[in-house]
């Protein structure tokens, strides 16, 4: 219930004069109460993950955390192992890969630490192309099915996140209040700036591992970028699958009173629609948002932002050409874009990668943390597909930033 205020005109016998009074009642919710905290993990981009425990399954399982999703899902090969019922539905999910119909699996529980949340509906999705990217099993998403019922705080300092009742909450000092369009995902206005300001609405992910993510369409109609500019063609993940995306710097981007400077900026053609444009311009990902402690009150349609100590970090402006996902328990060569870095190295599609600088431990988080070093020149041991060898290869890792030669 949103506060309500009631004003009573009185009157008051003051020293003998007739005064009249103005008396207030605010009839408000009580004060939200903490119910939990802990820990959740953050993968190369910004993205959270949390663990938790579905139904009476004794094993915890590995969730995305994203405002960027309007309910709540479960992997399809999860659903598989666990045996979960589900149910055959005409409703569709988009992303910007595709558009699919999903089964539903009914009334579930997830148990965090301290926290048990009923009555969940999950929606079905193959999240495989999640687990190769971030080389963990990722069991589902987590979205507005669990932002609408609490108060949620995500603290980038600690790497913890807070869960509250809904009720009144006091923010704290220092930081800056959004008030979002929020059906299901938040939709927040922001300006960009390349060769003019523009203000435009974006939507609000964390689930998303990157900084900035523009549509063709908005960028051909607000003719934002010069034909001087300059882009890299690379690959992102996404519903659906693969898909080829464009790199590029933007020079200012707002969020309230805060500016960032040369975000690194994804530009995809928006073939399913997702952000129905010209309502949405693009998204906001978690490598910006990263950069705030984030009060989440959906039902107050408030979200609140503090600058972090993560506040003033460099951007990732690494730029290789490589794609590799995690295979069968390989970290295997996927695409290699031409002209790359990572093409003049001699990477073949289907390259195993046994080291990267002598780390051989086939962590996927820790060699995307390696290939963020602008400059540096990387030693590589992989595996040939065709005939089993092993080489070396060598690649200086390039800089959106720099001139495409």
């Amino acid at each position: 219930m949103r506060n309500l205020l009631t004003t009573l005109l009185t009157i008051v016998l003051l020293n003998g004069l007739l005064v009249p009074a103005a008396a207030q009642e605010y009839f408000s919710q009580p004060p939200t109460q903490h119910i939990t905290s802990f820990g959740f993990r953050m993968y190369s981009g910004g993205v959270v993950t949390l663990r938790a425990k579905l139904n009476q399954y004794p094993d915890s399982l590995t969730f995305i955390l994203d405002t960027g999703s309007g309910g709540i899902s479960l992997d399809s090969s999860t659903v598989d192992r666990l045996k979960i019922p589900t149910v055959a539905t005409d409703r569709t999910i988009r992303g910007i890969a595709g558009i699919k119909k999903v089964r539903f699996s009914y009334n579930n529980s997830l148990h965090f630490p301290g926290l048990t949340v009923d009555s969940l509906n999950f929606h079905v999705n193959d999240y495989e192309i999640l687990t190769s990217v971030y080389g963990e099993h990722i069991d589902g998403i987590i979205g507005y099915s669990f932002f609408s019922r609490y108060i949620v705080k995500l603290d980038y300092d600690t790497n913890r996140i807070s869960v509250y009742t809904r009720g009144s909450i006091k923010y704290p000092k220092g930081g800056f209040m959004i008030r979002p369009n929020l059906a299901t995902i938040p939709v927040t206005t922001n300006r960009i700036r390349e060769e003019s300001k523009i203000s435009t609405r974006f939507f609000f992910d964390t689930g998303a591992g990157l900084s900035l993510l523009l549509t063709e369409d908005f960028i051909a109609d607000s003719s934002m970028y010069s034909r001087k500019k300059k882009f890299w063609t690379t690959q992102a993940e996404g519903l659906g699958g693969k898909t080829f995306m464009k790199l590029t710097t933007t020079k200012e981007f707002r969020i309230g009173p805060y500016k960032f400077r040369r975000v690194p900026t994804f530009i995809f053609e928006d073939e399913f629609n997702v952000t129905s444009y010209p309502y949405l311009g693009g998204l906001i990902g978690n490598d910006l948002l990263r950069r705030f402690n984030v009060i989440l009150n959906y039902e107050r349609r408030e979200i609140h932002l503090t600058p972090n100590r993560h506040f003033r970090e460099a951007f990732d402006y690494a730029y290789t050409g490589l794609g590799f996902y995690f295979i069968d328990g390989q970290v295997t060569v996927t695409d290699i874009m031409p002209g790359s870095p990572a093409e003049n190295a001699g990477f073949k599609v289907g390259d195993i990668i046994i080291a990267v600088d002598n780390n051989m431990s086939r962590s996927i988080q820790a060699y995307r943390s390696m290939l963020q070093q602008t400059g540096a020149r990387l030693k590589f041991l992989v595996v040939r597909q065709a005939d089993g060898d092993l080489e070396e290869l060598y690649m200086k890792v390039g800089s959106i930033l720099k001139k495409k030669k």
